[in-house]
């Protein structure tokens, strides 16, 4: 196996990895030594880098997305490949896509100079299919990168499949030698994580081929302001939301299984009920109960897109949140000839980046609508310096990511973010969660009563 040139760019959201990775295949192509790009990133962000690629390459170039239907990834690719001027030929395709059969044969025959693994965290796990796809590729790309604010999510092995991919002569090709290397086993069977040794070397070896780049040390970004606004239920509303508390609490208490999965479907309902919604059990949609929430935000875009002028962008966790979201923005805006976008899962990926560009440079389009675990991650929307969670995920990287999606490059305004929280609920505790930077999902077994008990309302 040959050994290829790998770096990694470590940079924290809005830092510019994107332009800096542009920058070195341009400059990689201007010294003739880089011909064909490989981009894999997650779904959401492949539509993005046309886009970045548009406003940022000093240098000739054409640039494929591969979505759709396995024969048009396929065709796409073709024609790429058939392009006939001397343009650095760049594709761009999921990660999901890249094991595929027929197609990851079509990528390797791409035979590509520079691999450009964005969001590398995708690949942390050692045997995914996607990793294991990333890993065959890496060996005959000559040039790779991977580019990441939060390389290690998790533990500290998340690392290795990342930089088995970037240079294996970093931390060797079997996962097994390294995770004996550098980590020490207990639990059950001996087969638990329990702690680290010599992590100081593992980080000197990470940074020996990365370069690392926070906000704090790079940037002069604006300043971020936090305010959340309280939710007053009514005492129906109130009675309905401690009813289906304390249902939860007893079905536990008296002797449900107690998983992560079970304790957080049962605050899925708790919390799907304060954004407004409640799900009966023979229901098959849920049914909007109550408009507290849907309220503030109608004050809100008063405030500070009818009358300040002020784009602005919101998100929320659940489907039927951000369709009443477009339903009650279609009626405030249109009479002011003003207008709404929105990019939640059903939206076809390839549709996404032409949103995005529309919030960004239309004066008319004043607000964005985003389902947050589908937008919230890997596209610019520097036009808004205020954004508005109408409910969130559990999932703190995912809120952080979010974050930046307005405090990054390109913004000259001080942020603020808003939090529709309902009073002495499930959502103050998710807050206070990710507050904490704690993922719901890893605390949320031990400390149930916490959430479903009697502080919890």
């Amino acid at each position: 196996m040959a050994i290829n040139k790998g770096f990694g760019l470590l940079f924290e959201m809005g830092c510019g990895k994107t332009l800096t990775a542009i920058a070195v295949a341009g400059a990689g192509y201007k010294m003739g030594k880089i011909r064909r790009v490989l981009i894999v990133a997650p779904t959401s962000v492949v539509a993005v880098w046309p886009k970045e690629l548009q406003e940022y390459a000093a240098f000739p170039y054409t640039v494929k997305t591969l979505l759709g239907d396995k024969k048009t990834r396929l065709k796409a690719l073709d024609d790429l490949q058939r392009f006939p001027f001397p343009h650095l030929k760049v594709a761009v395709i999921n990660y999901e896509s890249t094991w595929r059969d027929g197609i990851f044969e079509a990528l390797q025959d791409f035979n590509a100079d520079l691999i450009i693994c964005d969001e590398s965290q995708r690949i942390k796990t050692h045997d995914s299919e996607q990793s294991k796809a990333m890993h065959k590729l890496g060996e005959l790309a000559p040039y790779k990168m991977i580019l990441s604010g939060t390389p290690v999510q998790n533990e500290a092995v998340d690392i290795w499949s990342q930089y088995r991919f970037l240079d294996p002569t970093i931390f060797g090709t079997n996962f097994w030698t390294f995770r004996n290397r550098y980590a020490i086993m207990g639990g059950f069977n001996r087969k638990q994580i329990v702690a680290y040794r010599d992590l100081d070397q593992l980080i000197q070896k990470e940074h020996s081929i990365a370069y690392r780049v926070t906000k704090e040390e790079a940037l002069d970004l604006p300043e971020q302001t936090f305010e959340n606004r309280y939710i007053v239920l009514n005492n129906a509303e109130r009675s309905v939301y401690n009813k289906l508390r304390r249902d939860s609490y007893a079905e536990l208490a008296d002797g449900g299984t107690i998983t992560a999965t079970t304790v957080l479907t049962k605050l899925l309902r708790l919390q799907q009920y304060t954004g407004g919604f409640l799900v009966e059990d023979d229901a098959t949609k849920p049914r909007l109960v109550s408009k507290g929430k849907l309220d503030a935000l109608a004050d809100i875009l008063q405030d500070y897109v009818i009358e300040g002028k002020k784009k602005l962008v919101i998100f929320a966790r659940f489907l039927p949140e951000v369709h009443e979201i477009e339903a009650l923005t279609e009626k405030m805006l249109k009479p002011h000839r003003m207008k709404a976008v929105a990019i939640y899962g059903e939206i076809k990926k390839e549709d996404r980046g032409a949103v995005v560009q529309q919030f960004q440079t239309d004066p008319a389009t004043m607000v964005f609508i985003g389902q947050i675990d589908t937008a919230g991650t890997g596209i610019t929307l520097t036009a808004a310096d205020t954004c508005v969670y109408y409910s969130l995920s559990y999932n703190y990287a995912t809120y952080s990511q979010s974050l930046s999606r307005i405090h990054r490059i390109g913004q000259h305004h001080p942020c603020t973010y808003i939090h529709l929280i309902v009073e002495q609920s499930v959502d103050q505790q998710i807050l206070q969660a990710l507050s904490k930077k704690e993922d719901l999902a890893k605390t949320v077994v031990d400390d149930w009563r916490k959430f479903l008990g009697g502080d919890a309302a």
